[in-house]
């Protein structure tokens, strides 16, 4: 007789940094800046070679992103009007790089939620929008900080990757693979982002998620059960970031626009919002699930305004924050990580039998979806 496996979400860790910018530092911070580019090109900018630079204002980040403040690695450093990026001290080899740092606190978390220890656990996928180095992969340098004895292996695909992760853990428990999968997001995007420009400079902050994706067999009494998951790509070049090992930047290109996160903001509100909100009612319909049912989505952190666009076409009306929970104002767009956050935040009050949705979008395009089921 053939052994069947069935998935579910055991539990979920989170890392947040000390340290948080709010929208008033930011402003100051970028106004600074501003004057200070202005002062400098003041001849360039009357002579029409180089054009002025304008300020930036809480009530515009706020009526653009919903975003009210971001956590961030290191704030000092990116405040500082000459130099506005993050910067900490390089560690040798033989330390433990950020990255792994912030994920394996997640994944402590997470695992001892679940009551698990790290010889349960057979597999850890680093799944983010940034990896710190090509190789040797982050997943295995986490893995190793555990004590896993295991695989992992690092995939990326932007603001989608935890939900790419979860499909992914959950089809390595479906075929008997791995009983125990992490999947770990740690997102330091303050890396990518332009603090420099006045329409994206709000945007991003820290964070680091984890996700425990487990067999039935040996979850907690109270899980979520994985009902399905689906995943899509449309390729866009709307939101880019072409920094790589090919065509890093140089002393010629530092600090050029495209060598960090660049997006067409209107484009892309106007391609996803019917692109993700048709997914998740076909996906619905599919898992024999009523959309307008849902108890609670917990949709990708990057814009107020798309997700309430998105949940009210699942929902047929306008959700409330109790139906569509939002982490946006205080972490700032943080990636693939948004919508765990959310999860992770806003999920113990739910009841046995309740159903949501964990939803993730972004460059690529990509999209994912996974559609749970509380137990216990």
């Amino acid at each position: 007789m053939t052994q069947t496996y069935h998935p579910v979400i055991s539990s979920t860790g989170l890392f947040t940094p000390e340290e948080s910018i709010s929208n008033e530092e930011l402003v100051a911070s970028f106004n600074a800046y501003v004057e200070l580019h202005n002062t400098q090109n003041a001849d360039a900018i009357a002579a029409g070679e180089v054009e002025a630079l304008h300020p930036s204002s809480v009530e515009f980040i706020e009526k653009a992103s919903g975003i009210k403040a971001r956590h961030v690695m290191a704030k000092q450093p990116l405040l500082d009007p000459e130099i506005m990026a993050p910067r900490w001290d390089e560690r040798s080899d033989e330390d433990l790089s950020i990255m792994a740092e912030i994920g394996v606190k997640a994944c402590e978390q997470a695992l001892k939620a679940a009551g698990r220890e790290a010889k349960d656990v057979d597999a850890v996928l680093c799944a983010a929008s940034n990896m710190q180095r090509a190789y040797p992969a982050m997943a295995v340098e986490i893995q190793a900080a555990l004590g896993i004895d295991g695989f992992g292996f690092d995939m990326n695909v932007a603001c989608s990757s935890a939900t790419f992760g979860i499909q992914t853990a959950a089809d390595y428990v479906r075929a008997g693979n791995a009983r125990s999968v992490l999947v770990v997001s740690p997102e330091i995007t303050s890396g990518h982002l332009n603090w420099r420009d006045r329409d994206s400079h709000f945007i991003f902050g820290d964070v680091a998620t984890a996700v425990l994706v487990e067999d039935i067999s040996m979850a907690p009494a109270e899980h979520w059960d994985i009902l399905g998951t689906k995943l899509k790509t449309v390729f866009s070049n709307n939101i880019r970031n072409n920094f790589g090992f090919l065509n890093r930047a140089t002393p010629e290109t530092e600090g050029k626009a495209d060598k960090l996160f660049v997006q067409e903001g209107r484009k892309v509100f106007k391609e996803v919002v019917p692109m993700v909100a048709q997914m998740i009612v076909d996906e619905a319909e599919r898992l024999g699930v009523d959309p307008t049912a849902l108890r609670r989505m917990w949709l990708h952190q990057a814009n107020a305004g798309m997700n309430r666009l998105i949940a009210q076409r699942v929902l047929g009306h306008e959700a409330n924050a109790d139906e569509s929970p939002t982490v946006l104002d205080t972490y700032g767009n943080t990636s693939s990580a948004g919508s765990i956050i959310a999860f992770h935040k806003h999920s113990e009050d739910l009841v046995s039998g309740d159903t949501g949705l964990i939803c993730s979008f972004g460059a690529g395009y990509s999209a994912g979806t996974v559609f749970v089921r509380k137990a216990g």
